[in-house]
């Protein structure tokens, strides 16, 4: 006897949306398609009109090495590769966190701060896929752009992303600003590590136990990095210049308390409503 006839992608789509429910996945029937739909290199229109497609041999042995690592809850976007940020596209690896649109508020801010300053030189302080520096650049041509990062993976990710979205953007390996000169920049921007040890066991697995720790947890309390890093944007900011931060849902107060001694000192909420970002500025002449 042969071997059955390949299940048509209706039914291999319905199978595969099953495994992933079992398997905790917050929308498998979406993650199923978008995961076949990447092996096929389609659009999701396609699904919808060849539903009786069979895959190859070859594709079902991708799709089913994808499905298997999202089973063990492998964030969708490390296994396409890619993920929006500001409308463009981003490539990620496990090397970097994922763009989230919580960072993409963090931007706006940096933005409309920057709004009256020409050609400003700014500095993205844990780059890690590039994707708030390169926006800057794009969005901001006449401005100078530095992103740090102490990991030469994540760097090497956010190299490849700037010459893909053709952004100018300028490098360096260090931890936060210690190799960054004093009074020379008009905006700090940052989204570091602010997760605390024992928020830990509450993250999602695609978070916890995927995403790269270094860029996720800042010590037992969670704002260790902060308090490293304000003092060093107060050194290398301009007077008047700008620091804004991406902290955690909690962290508001604290981050007040950081920067008492700072001008126009604003904590504001992401699209839930909860403190998401802080923005400050160093006391003195606007840069």
């Amino acid at each position: 006897m042969g071997s059955p006839p390949a299940a048509p992608l209706s039914a291999v789509l319905q199978r595969a949306a099953a495994r992933l429910a079992a398997a905790g996945v917050d929308d498998p029937r979406r993650d199923a398609e978008l995961l076949v739909l990447h092996v096929l290199a389609r659009e999701p229109a396609f699904l919808y009109a060849h539903p009786e497609t069979v895959l190859t041999v070859a594709e079902q042995a991708a799709f089913d090495l994808l499905l298997t690592a999202r089973v063990r809850r492998v964030p969708m976007q490390y296994l396409t590769g890619t993920q929006e940020c500001y409308g463009r596209p981003f490539a990620v690896s496990p090397a970097v966190l994922i763009p989230r649109p919580e960072t993409e508020l963090v931007v706006e801010a940096a933005l409309g701060l920057l709004r009256a300053t020409p050609a400003p030189t700014c500095v993205d302080v844990g780059t890690g896929s590039g994707c708030v520096a390169i926006t800057l650049a794009l969005e901001r041509p006449d401005a100078r752009v530095i992103a740090v990062d102490r990991s030469m993976a994540a760097l090497a990710v956010a190299r490849d992303n700037a010459r893909r979205l053709g952004a100018v953007v300028g490098w360096s390996t260090g931890d936060l600003l210690a190799a960054l000169p004093a009074d020379a920049l008009q905006l700090v921007i940052s989204n570091p590590p602010y997760i605390g040890a024992d928020e830990c066991a509450a993250l999602p697995p695609e978070v916890r136990d995927n995403e790269p720790g270094m860029a996720l947890f800042a010590g037992p309390r969670g704002d260790e990095i902060h308090a490293r890093l304000v003092p060093q944007a107060r050194q290398v900011l301009r007077p008047g210049g700008w620091l804004v931060l991406e902290i955690g849902c909690s962290q508001g107060a604290a981050l007040r308390a950081l920067l008492a001694t700072w001008d126009a000192v604003e904590v504001r909420a992401d699209l839930q409503g909860l403190d998401r970002i802080v923005v400050a500025r160093k006391p003195g002449a606007k840069p």
